[in-house]
């Protein structure tokens, strides 16, 4: 048995699929769920006939990676890079990532010293575009500190724009983040984002399903986001054009039954049309780290009551209310006049104007009664806040 509880051969057979076989490969999947690991990996290196569902061209390419797999060598080359290979049965795997079906990863490679599945346990993703704009690099790295100063652990791709604040927030915040590949932990991609992920490994996880040396590819992109949606108890999305890759994560944690929150934009941003689009169904409109945590958090974990400040006007009684708003914002009004528009008796109307005068609202213009300079600033700061 290996140090992770799962039997020597079994992990090696899963670090040869690794190299073997695609991420999110659901026929690979069917073939380990119904034949085993084993007997998968004993008929790809030429013990028995064609595995079932797979056709001449591909069996073909197949055997072609099997037959330059070594999985000692990859083993030794992410020990070299500080990581390990994490699959079903271990301690440290997710069990959340059994929610992916025949698309479960047939294992990860772990960059970081920290457990996934303990940090897994309590996570958020948020992802969005790589081009964003200033507002989104804001929203990104302000709910990465958010979440990270309440105890929650942000997860992303390692991306430009949206995924790199989001990292930077976290870190920033002294907080927990772990970045999800689509190519070897050992190979920092994008370029540019070299030394980030480093201190992401040092500080969080870097993760990946692709063996050490493996280079990303379009789709690699793309299957890379069912496990971002996976491991994690939502998906926050910010900025997203309509075809965004983004996307995807949100329609994954959708699928996954996980929750699916996105940030408003401007009305007229590109960047935030699908984002909009998300909200329009069923994904949740938050802005900021206490509403996402109320949503995926435990009982208790509530944002605060969201209202403008309280100005004096809203200690006034309704009765008094109404009194104060019937008067015309800049002439005098006869008592009846203002009962009129209150909806109540003129004696009533004048009880209400005196205890108005008291307290510095109105103030008596001969037969009728006019609102002071401290009234009128109290309504148009009132007016503003609709």
């Amino acid at each position: 048995m290996s140090a992770g509880g799962l039997p020597e051969a079994e992990r090696l057979d899963r670090v040869f699929l690794s190299r073997v076989t695609e991420p999110g490969d659901e026929l690979g999947g069917r073939w380990l769920r119904e034949l085993g690991v084993r007997e998968t990996v004993r008929r790809l290196t030429g013990g028995g006939r064609p595995l079932p569902g797979a056709s001449e061209k591909r069996w073909a390419g197949l055997r072609a990676r099997a037959e330059r797999a070594d999985p000692q060598r990859d083993l030794a080359q992410a020990q070299g890079a500080g990581a390990r290979f994490v699959c079903p049965g271990d301690v440290e795997w997710p069990g959340q990532l059994d929610d992916l079906g025949d698309t479960r990863p047939v294992g990860l490679w772990v960059r970081g010293q920290v457990s996934l599945r303990m940090w897994a346990s309590r996570s958020v993703a948020v992802v969005g575009a790589r081009a964003c704009t200033e507002y989104g690099a804001h929203m990104a790295a302000d709910l990465g500190a958010g979440l990270a100063e309440r105890g929650w652990v942000v997860v992303s791709g390692g991306a430009y724009g949206v995924d790199g604040a989001a990292h930077r927030g976290a870190l920033g915040a002294g907080g927990a983040t772990v970045a999800v590949l689509a190519c070897g932990v050992d190979r920092p991609y994008p370029r540019g984002h070299t030394q980030l992920i480093s201190r992401i490994a040092e500080q969080g996880l870097v993760v990946g399903e692709l063996p050490p040396g493996d280079h990303p590819t379009p789709s690699r992109f793309i299957l890379r986001n069912r496990v971002i949606a996976a491991l994690t108890r939502g998906t926050v999305i910010v900025e997203a054009a309509y075809r965004s890759g983004a996307l995807s994560t949100a329609r994954a944690a959708q699928r996954l039954g996980r929750f699916t929150m996105g940030v408003p934009g401007p009305a007229t941003s590109g960047l935030s049309a699908g984002v909009h689009e998300l909200l329009r169904g069923e994904a949740t409109l938050v802005t900021d780290a206490a509403e996402i945590t109320e949503l995926v958090g435990d009982m208790g974990e509530l944002a605060p009551d969201r209202r403008g400040p309280v100005l004096p006007r809203d200690l006034l009684e309704p009765g008094a209310r109404r009194v104060l708003d019937a008067l015309p914002a800049r002439r005098a009004a006869t008592a009846r006049a203002i009962a009129l528009g209150a909806g109540t008796a003129e004696d009533d109307a004048v009880g209400r104007l005196y205890e108005l005068r008291a307290l510095g609202y109105v103030e008596r213009h001969g037969e009728g009664w006019k609102l002071t300079r401290q009234a009128m600033i109290s309504g148009s700061s009132d007016r503003r806040r609709c």
